[in-house]
């Protein structure tokens, strides 16, 4: 339970429907101000507000040392080798569905449940019903072991449906705003979060265009990402962007917006939700982040965990460090770290 609208309302559904229901809120960060992360002191007061007026217990649980040693420490790394990393995906994977069901399991319960608008069928994870809202994309490192034990209470429903039972059910953070900033991450800037762990990490480097010639300095390649257009300087002729990052020689690589279509990507740390990584090309369809658009691809297994990836149409901007997942219509198959 965060605190917010939708777990909330799970709660109270799973309680209506006669399960037997106990709350529990992971302290993963402990936020200088109250800004209004899930770890926030108002996040964890509005939980036990929803907690007490369902009438069930509720627990805080302390997973700070964990979350800052398989979460935190890897956005860094990732930022200073000048990749883009994606801290939901590898909260759920390690947190939520790992550390925090086996404290589930502690506790007597059988399932954990969250709010999240996915569905699971069959021992098949789905998107959910709500399009705009699918949050699949972050879930598809499940397991069929965390999916046995995993409930979505509202994948069935929209957010509007959603909002709409908070007010029935009388709950106090029915029209709570939604936090779209990463949980530790004040204003979202990553970068100065960085540069407090490291202050030495900015380090001046070159911009190079497409030929190789250098056309201006850098202030650090953690400010950087692919597709990005701001901060490289005003250049002659058509807009330019961040087209690579050269985390070697430290340098900011620009080009066209053409540059940034490819047809192609590696995956590294390939899972699938099946358990049975395919030892055939698969066609499928897949997205390189999680607001965009699935395109058909081919999926060709090139080693254990690892997989190269063919779309039928350019993609923009294919990012390292960010994850491609894959589908087939409405089910999630699995997903990778784009290397």
């Amino acid at each position: 339970m965060s605190g917010g609208v939708d777990s909330s309302v799970a709660a109270a559904l799973l309680k209506e429907q006669g399960y037997n229901v106990i709350g529990a809120t992971m302290q993963i960060w402990e936020p200088k101000n109250d800004f209004g992360g899930c770890c926030s002191l108002s996040a964890v007061n509005d939980a036990k507000r929803v907690a007490d007026i369902l009438g069930i217990k509720h627990y805080v649980l302390n997973f700070r040392k964990e979350f800052n040693k398989l979460v935190i420490d890897n956005f860094i790394e990732e930022y200073k080798n000048g990749r883009t990393p994606n801290p939901c995906i590898r909260c759920n994977q390690f947190l939520k569905f790992d550390l925090l069901l086996k404290k589930a399991k502690e506790l007597g319960a059988d399932f954990i449940a969250t709010g999240h608008y996915a569905r699971i069928i069959s021992n098949k994870l789905l998107k959910g019903l709500d399009q705009t809202k699918d949050q699949s994309y972050v879930l598809y490192t499940m397991t069929q072991k965390s999916l046995a034990h995993t409930l979505f209470p509202l994948g069935d429903l929209t957010k509007k449906d959603v909002r709409k039972l908070a007010l029935i059910f009388k709950l106090p953070v029915a029209e709570k705003k939604e936090s779209q900033e990463i949980c530790f991450v004040e204003d979202n800037n990553y970068s100065n979060f960085i540069k407090e762990k490291f202050p030495k990490i900015e380090k001046p480097g070159l911009i190079i265009d497409k030929t190789g010639k250098a056309v201006g300095e850098h202030n650090g390649i953690i400010h950087y990402t692919v597709g990005q257009r701001k901060g490289i300087g005003a250049h002659k002729g058509t807009p330019k962007y961040v087209v690579e990052i050269n985390n070697k020689n430290n340098s900011i690589i620009i080009g066209d917006q053409k540059d940034l279509l490819k047809t192609e990507l590696t995956a590294e740390n390939v899972s699938f939700i099946s358990g049975k990584f395919p030892t055939d090309p698969i066609n499928l369809s897949a997205k390189i982040r999680y607001n965009s658009k699935e395109t058909e691809a081919v999926l060709y297994p090139e080693s254990k965990n690892k997989a190269k990836i063919i779309f039928k149409s350019p993609q923009r901007a294919v990012t390292p460090g960010q994850s491609v997942v894959f589908y087939n219509r409405e089910e999630v198959l699995g997903g990778g770290i784009i290397c």
